[in-house]
């Protein structure tokens, strides 16, 4: 899934060729918070996941998961997959009091999941290398299917194209919401009370990028601060990223791929 050249254009872009920038990490808890806020997935992440113990896991698991399936070796893949199912298997409830029901094979579920990964690593790239080119801009949203269709999502459930993409998403937005479990599990996810020391000293950063990047009204849901001073805030570190982290060495800038990839066995 790498680029590919086009004597008539830009090379054409897959998504081997973006998903390993370590930048893309940062919309992570952007991506989480979107998961949260879809009732069925916040009600399983609530009621079976331990933020306040273990903050990371679920962002861990999911990059872990992502690289795998992306760069993979077919070993690697189908052992990650297992994983996944295995976790999966128990996260299931029938409706009470005016709850959801929600299975973690559910594939409207999965596929909501998948696609906040989508959008949010899209969000994150384009912030920082501009706006990708209309051909692979396709190819990559084409691409990102593979990360529901890997689990239980049939690949004809995939919006067929970007636009359709976009009308999927806009409805989606519209019926998020939270209620005072998934705002605790958001609060520990931003607010861990344990964790190591470099842990605790990035937190008010990644605070910062995860309000930021958030739509308007799901960072109002989750009772996220938003000032103007925060939002210079966020545009100067925006800023600053641009500049700088295109810059890095490779080897740097996909070195969160690398340590997951060689944690999953295969």
């Amino acid at each position: 899934m790498a680029a590919t050249e086009d004597p008539g254009g830009p090379a054409l872009l897959r998504i081997g060729d973006i998903a390993a920038e370590s930048v893309l990490v940062a919309a992570g808890g952007r991506a989480i918070l979107l998961q949260l806020a879809n009732p069925g997935v916040g009600r399983g992440v609530a009621e079976h996941s331990d933020f306040a113990s273990r903050p990371l896991d679920r962002l861990v698991r999911t990059l872990q998961y992502v690289y795998t399936v992306v760069y993979g070796s077919p070993a690697q893949l189908q052992s990650v997959v297992r994983s996944v199912s295995r976790a999966h298997a128990p996260v299931r409830s029938a409706p009470t009091d005016g709850s959801p029901s929600y299975s973690a094979f559910d594939p409207q579920l999965q596929l909501w999941v998948a696609a906040t990964l989508y959008d949010s690593a899209i969000d994150m790239y384009e912030r920082i290398y501009g706006p990708l080119d209309e051909r692979s801009a396709e190819q990559i949203y084409q691409d990102y299917a593979v990360l529901g269709t890997a689990l239980q999502v049939p690949r004809e459930l995939w919006p067929a194209d970007r636009a359709a993409f976009r009308e999927y998403w806009s409805h989606e937005l519209d019926s998020l919401t939270t209620n005072a479990s998934t705002r605790r599990v958001a609060q520990a996810l931003l607010h861990p009370a344990v964790g190591s020391l470099w842990l605790r000293a990035a937190m008010p950063v990644a605070r910062l990028a995860t309000a930021g990047l958030l739509p308007p009204a799901v960072r109002e849901a989750f009772d996220l601060p938003w000032t103007p001073t925060r939002r210079r805030l966020f545009t100067g570190l925006i800023t600053i990223t641009r500049l700088v982290y295109p810059r890095l060495p490779r080897a740097l800038r996909h070195l969160a791929r690398d340590r997951a990839l060689r944690g999953v066995p295969g």
